[in-house]
């Protein structure tokens, strides 16, 4: 485009170049013709008047003259009444008129010459010479208008070719961008093909060399990632069996001795029986309150209906949990096309990413309507969009350890997890996992899957 530019500026430059220099050259033919006609107006007077009569020499004088170029005769007689004679021919005849804005750049102020026919001594009439530029000013235009075309024709090939170098060179740049972009969006599978040009060969293999490398060191970091949260949960599994095979019985074992000691102290005196009761029953409301700890530690390292009841079911009985505790919103849950399974890692991390979803909306974002929707997409992926009408997060406000924790646990399996709100807006949370590393995460987990309650 700044070449074209330049290019319509030069041409414009030299059209008006070239119109200043036809103006020129039209006033000095012009002014040429004009003192030919006058020479010559002189000369057929001085060599006619002995052969003819003043009226017929004044009659045959348009004919004699018409030769003469860009001027245009009129010959009078002493009355100063035109003679009436045979029409000069048209110079312009059989060539192009120029246009009118052309015509107007190019002619000169219109010259007008009387010219008296003196014969012996005796004044028997005059010719009037008036300037006509119309036929230099069409000559001249057929030139321009060739030269011109043939500019045009030129300029034009050449503006293809330099678009076709410049396109050489700058469509690998441009490919160089957008790899580039791509990049920077962690799309490590972009490569550029080698480009005709030399020049940009090497760092079109630099640029791939370094987009396999991304990518390789990528795949690395999400097999550690899946290995962490693997490991993970297989801490937090053997952890809940623990509390539940270990800690649960000896709970149970203590309420129950006490339970025995307290019918056993029936029989002591009453003074006796009635301090160990008392004694039983705080030691009883301590085992009570010990076993809810523990009940609540279990659901927080894990899920008891993890791996016994499906995910879609799992995941209505959490919103219908929220559902009683909170009356005045309304939910909205659907989940069409869904397996009973896809792992415990897919599975707990959808749990997670629902359960700290419907937390922060309906403790921070005081919304009205929750909608939670659970669907499989394209190329195996599993998606999960929760969506509320509530105040949105401010612009400002840094996200909390619940949020970073869903994402890196979602990036961490592959998958993408984003949050998109304005204030007054509402907040809709994204989390998609891929579905194709399910299976493999899955096999490495602990045959056991679920802790009996």
């Amino acid at each position: 485009m700044i070449f074209v530019l330049i290019d319509a500026a030069a041409l414009f430059v030299g059209g008006s170049i070239a119109v200043l220099r036809a103006r020129a050259q039209t006033r000095v033919e012009m002014a040429a013709s004009i003192h030919l006609a006058e020479a010559l107006v002189g000369d057929a007077a001085a060599l006619a008047h002995q052969q003819l009569p003043a009226e017929q020499f004044l009659a045959n004088l348009p004919v004699q003259l018409r030769s003469i170029r860009h001027v245009r005769i009129a010959v009078k007689n002493e009355s100063g009444i035109p003679v009436q004679a045979t029409p000069t021919a048209d110079a312009t005849a059989g060539r192009t008129s120029a246009p009118r804005w052309f015509t107007e750049l190019v002619a000169p102020p219109v010259e007008i010459r009387n010219v008296p026919v003196v014969i012996d001594g005796s004044k028997v009439g005059e010719v009037e010479i008036v300037g006509e530029p119309g036929d230099e000013i069409a000559e001249f235009w057929q030139n321009a208008a060739a030269m011109a075309g043939t500019v045009v024709v030129l300029n034009v090939a050449m503006v293809a070719i330099l678009y076709i170098l410049f396109g050489r060179v700058l469509g690998p740049l441009t490919a160089l961008a957008d790899g580039l972009s791509e990049l920077k969006r962690h799309s490590y599978d972009v490569r550029m093909p080698n480009p005709q040009a030399r020049e940009l060969a090497a760092i079109t293999h630099h640029f791939n060399a370094l987009a396999g490398a991304l990518e390789t060191a990528h795949a690395e970091n999400l097999r550690l990632n899946r290995q962490l949260i693997t490991a993970q949960d297989d801490e937090r599994r053997r952890t809940a069996l623990e509390l539940h095979d270990e800690v649960g019985p000896c709970l149970f074992g203590l309420k129950a001795n006490a339970s025995s000691i307290a019918s056993a102290a029936a029989a002591l005196p009453e003074k006796a029986k009635q301090a160990i009761a008392t004694r039983l029953a705080d030691t009883i409301a301590i085992v009570d309150h010990l076993q809810a700890i523990n009940r609540s530690m279990l659901q927080r390292l894990r899920p008891m209906a993890l791996g016994h009841v499906p995910l879609k079911d799992m995941l209505r009985e959490l919103v219908r949990e929220h559902e009683r505790r909170h009356a005045a919103i309304s939910f909205r849950f659907s989940a069409a096309d869904i397996e009973r399974s896809y792992g415990d890692s897919i599975d707990l991390t959808i749990y997670r990413c629902l359960q700290e979803s419907l937390t922060n909306a309906v403790r921070h974002a005081q919304a009205q309507h929750i909608t939670i929707e659970l669907r499989t997409e394209a190329e195996r992926r599993l998606a999960l969009t929760v969506r509320d009408d509530g105040c949105g997060i401010h612009p400002g406000k840094v996200a909390g350890f619940g949020m970073r924790g869903m994402q890196e646990r979602v990036e961490g399996l592959g998958g993408r997890y984003a949050i998109e709100s304005e204030a007054g807006t509402g907040t809709c949370v994204h989390a998609t996992l891929p579905l194709a590393e399910a299976a493999s995460v899955a096999a490495n987990s602990d045959p056991r899957s679920a802790v009996a309650s």
